[in-house]
């Protein structure tokens, strides 16, 4: 009987191990969030795009539901000021590895995306889609929804420049 219970300890064991080493890979492979204020994936292209997008839909949350569409120009003004510290945040994240970020908003980038992208079709009541100082908004109910916002990330390094244009979108 005491053996028994032995090699069921040992399977349920082997059992765990088993089932933790896909974790650890997974673990390994998508990295973690450090909790802190910088970016979890470092000052580049990746990690800022992600950083930002995270601000940018905890703005765009924000401001729902609570701007008329004739206040609009306020909608994206709140949005940008709400951005304002973690579009730092980013950049300083940068400084730190001995590099350049510089973030803008690009709003030629973000007329073409409404162009493409902006929410339309049957059994949808939306308006068509504007783009004020890079931020794509939608009237909605006559309220003003924020979108998307195209952002230019521009990373000078000593040995190397990168430049980028990304999308975010509110989620």
């Amino acid at each position: 009987m005491t053996r028994d219970r032995g090699q069921v300890v040992l399977l349920a064991a082997v059992v765990v191990a088993v089932a933790l080493v896909p974790m650890a890979l997974a673990y390994a492979q998508l990295g973690y969030d450090t909790g802190g204020d910088e970016p979890a994936a470092g000052p580049g292209i990746d990690g800022a795009r992600r950083a930002l997008s995270s601000a940018f839909t905890g703005a765009a949350v924000q401001t729902d539901g609570a701007y008329h569409w004739s206040n609009r120009e306020a909608a994206v003004s709140t949005v940008r000021d709400d951005m304002a510290d973690d579009v730092t945040r980013v950049e300083n994240a940068a400084a730190a590895t001995d590099r350049s970020l510089v973030v803008s908003y690009n709003d030629s980038e973000a007329t073409g995306w409404a162009v493409r992208n902006c929410p339309d079709g049957r059994g949808r009541e939306f308006g068509p889609c504007e783009v004020e100082d890079g931020i794509v908004i939608q009237q909605r109910a006559n309220e003003t929804a924020v979108v998307a916002a195209a952002l230019d990330l521009d990373i000078v390094a000593p040995d190397e420049r990168t430049n980028a244009t990304v999308v975010v979108r509110a989620v």
